[in-house]
C-alpha cells in the first residue's frame, strides 16, 4: 500500500480527498490545522524554512493543496510577496525536501489562473499555451510550476501539476455557494440574458478522480492537465441547473448585459462583473488523451451531489 502525503487536508478541495482516499492508501499529514489521530500528522507552515523531514520518511507521493489562496478583497500591502512565501517559495521548499526524502511523485494542485483570467472572444487555455497570470496568485502559482519542473530535471521527482478552474461541491463556499443558496429560496435574480458567455467548472469529485488517476499514472510524469467537467455553460445555464436540480422554479429574468458592464464601471467592480458574463474555458483534451481519462460525472450529477451533501448537514 502506497504512503501519501496530503497538505491542504482541512480546506475544501483537500477534506474531499482525504475522505475519498483514506480506505486506498496510507495517508499522513501535513499542516498547520490539528489532524485526525488516525493519520500520522505534523504541525507546520508551507513556508521556505520549515522542516518536513519527520512526515517525508516511507512517502511514496504527495498531494500538494496547501496554498494562500486567492481573495476579492486583498488587503496585504505587498500581495505578491505573501503568495509567493507560501506558493513559490513554501512549495520548492517541500517539493525539495521530498526529492532528498526519496519521494517518487509530487502533486501539485495549481489553477487555470496560471493561464490567464477570461477566453471571453478567444479560444479555450489548453495546457500548452503559454502562461499569462494577471493577479500576485496565478503569478505565485506559475512560478512554483516552473520551479517543480526545473526541479524535477535536477533530482527526479516526478512533478504532475493539475490546473482547475472553479471547483465546486458539497461543502463549497463563495459565490458560488450565495448562489446556489439564492437559485433555491426562488429569489429573482438578473442572470437570464447572460447566455452567450462559457464557463468551464469542475465539481471536486471529477477533480479527485484525476488526481487518483494522477498518482498511480505512468504517463502523468511532469505533465500539465487542465480538469473541467468537459460540458462548458453560461451564466444563464447555470442557474437554471441550479434550479432543477434543487426542485424549483428558474425565477431568472433577463437583464441587459450591458447594463452589467456599466454597473461595473461605475462601482469599479469590472472584475467582479468580468467574472459574471466574461468567459473562461478550457480544452482538455490533452488529459483525456494522455490519461485515457474522462469526468465521470456530468455537470448536471455534480450539481445534484451539492444538493445531497446540504441536504445531508440538516
Amino acid at each position: 500500500m502506497k504512503n501519501i502525503l496530503i497538505t491542504g487536508y482541512s480546506g475544501f478541495v483537500g477534506s474531499h480527498v482525504l475522505n475519498d482516499i483514506n480506505h486506498l492508501y496510507k495517508i499522513k499529514l501535513l499542516g498547520r490545522s490539528k489532524g485526525c489521530s488516525s493519520y500520522e500528522h505534523l504541525t507546520a507552515n508551507i513556508d521556505a524554512i520549515s522542516d518536513y523531514s519527520k512526515v517525508l520518511q516511507d512517502v511514496d507521493t504527495i498531494i500538494h493543496i496547501a496554498a494562500r489562496v486567492h481573495v476579492m478583497n486583498e488587503n496585504s500591502s505587498d500581495p505578491l510577496r505573501d503568495f509567493r512565501a507560501v506558493n513559490t517559495a513554501g512549495t520548492l521548499n517541500l517539493a525539495k525536501q521530498a526529492a532528498n526524502a526519496g519521494v517518487k511523485r509530487f502533486i501539485f494542485v495549481s489553477t487555470i489562473k496560471v493561464n490567464g483570467e477570461s477566453t471571453s472572444n478567444a479560444s479555450p487555455y489548453k495546457s500548452s499555451d503559454r502562461t499569462k497570470p494577471e493577479d500576485p496568485y496565478g503569478v505565485s502559482k506559475s512560478e512554483a510550476e516552473n520551479q517543480l519542473l526545473l526541479l524535477s530535471k535536477e533530482t527526479g521527482l516526478e512533478i504532475v501539476i493539475i490546473r482547475p478552474p472553479l471547483v465546486y461541491g458539497g461543502g463549497v463556499k463563495a459565490n458560488f455557494a450565495s448562489l446556489f443558496k439564492l437559485v433555491g429560496k426562488r429569489i429573482p435574480l438578473p442572470l437570464r440574458a447572460i447566455n452567450n458567455n462559457k464557463r468551464s467548472l469542475v465539481s471536486v469529485y471529477n477533480l479527485i478522480d484525476l488526481i487518483k488517476v494522477c498518482i498511480e499514472h505512468p504517463k502523468a510524469t511532469n505533465q500539465v492537465f487542465l480538469v473541467s467537467d468537459d460540458n462548458d455553460i453560461s451564466t444563464s445555464d447555470m442557474v437554471a441547473l441550479m434550479a432543477k436540480v434543487q426542485g424549483v422554479n428558474n425565477y431568472s429574468i433577463p437583464f441587459p448585459v450591458w447594463c452589467f458592464h456599466l454597473l461595473g464601471r461605475l462601482l469599479n467592480k469590472q472584475e467582479v462583473i468580468d467574472r459574471l458574463v466574461g468567459s473562461l474555458q478550457v480544452d482538455i483534451t490533452h488529459t483525456k488523451k494522455t490519461l485515457n481519462w474522462k469526468p465521470p460525472y456530468s455537470v448536471e450529477e455534480g450539481f445534484a451531489k451539492c444538493v445531497e451533501k446540504n441536504k445531508g448537514k440538516k
